[in-house]
């Protein structure tokens, strides 16, 4: 039986494969929504109460905003290396305008930003980790590199038999070392070289405080919430790289990405100056402008 906090692919209406409100999440400040467009169709939309990061997952298109046209151009996959990125700020109406498919990241804000546009040359490419533990981090959204209200987002590639999201870690309280936030993990799987369809597995647990008991297996296009409570690791199955878009907000006044580890497994951060970085990573070299 899954958790009610797995959403499955598929389960919006389209044009939409993913429509997570904060009301339908059950929570106040984060939102998610994917869309396909074919043949270059459009999507008229609004920000309304919300700032937003619009990238393509697949595809490419632009974005038309108060007179302003802002490129997202094509990428093949999600792992084809990270891509432009687009935000738009709260109280306005725009077209999305292309051809395959777009995550719209978003969260309730108060102040607004100037509209910009993020180049895919120009996103930072972390790789975090080592060894069977290594990722690749792509940080176009994060709160140190990129200046919103309350937004926060990257995409996370895991090849396929290693763990992120690990150790497990949580930040659901405003406190010295941690920020409250909401979490929304969005997969994908890269499928085998038969065109197999891929799988992976993430946990969510709780504190006896705060209990909370999620185990999904995960394919392209599910979605697990993490509305509190220690979360990973994410586990890609050998042969299957995995991807997952993170959207993050909180209530606090402070936009933050403060963690805490579970603290029966920080210690495996320590073992990782004795490995190497998997050398699979990056798994795509940035692409130019």
């Amino acid at each position: 039986m899954h958790s009610k906090l797995y959403i499955p692919a598929r389960s919006a209406t389209p044009p939409h494969t993913v429509d997570i409100t904060p009301e339908s999440a059950g929570w106040t400040e984060s939102s998610l929504q994917v869309l396909e467009l074919d043949d270059t169709g459009c999507a008229e939309l609004a920000t309304g109460d919300t700032e937003v990061m619009i990238l393509p997952l697949a595809g490419g298109g632009t974005v038309d905003c108060g007179g302003e046209n802002f490129e997202l151009a094509p990428r093949a996959s999600v792992f084809d290396g990270p891509s432009d990125m687009v935000y738009l700020g709260i109280g306005q109406r725009y077209v999305l305008t292309g051809s395959g498919r777009f995550a719209i990241c978003g969260a309730r804000a108060t102040r607004r930003f100037p509209n910009r546009r993020v180049a895919a040359a120009d996103v930072s490419v972390e790789l975090r980790g080592a060894g069977n533990c290594s990722r690749q981090v792509h940080n176009f959204g994060t709160a140190d590199v990129f200046e919103a209200d309350s937004l926060i987002a990257c995409e996370v590639i895991t090849p396929g038999g290693n763990w992120s999201s690990y150790p497990a870690h949580k930040h659901d309280e405003n406190t010295p070392t941690e920020s409250e936030l909401e979490e929304i993990y969005y997969f994908e799987i890269a499928p085998g070289p038969d065109g197999s369809r891929g799988f992976g597995y993430h946990r969510v647990y709780g504190t006896p405080e705060r209990p909370i008991e999620v185990l999904e297996e995960v394919r392209t296009g599910d979605v697990v919430l993490v509305p509190h409570g220690y979360h990973g690791p994410s586990v890609a199955a050998p042969g299957y790289h995995m991807y997952y878009l993170n959207v993050m907000a909180g209530p606090g006044e402070e936009r933050a990405w403060k963690i805490v580890d579970d603290p029966e497994h920080t210690w495996l951060r320590g073992t990782w100056a004795d490995q190497a970085v998997d050398p699979r990573l990056p798994l795509h070299a940035p692409r130019g402008h």
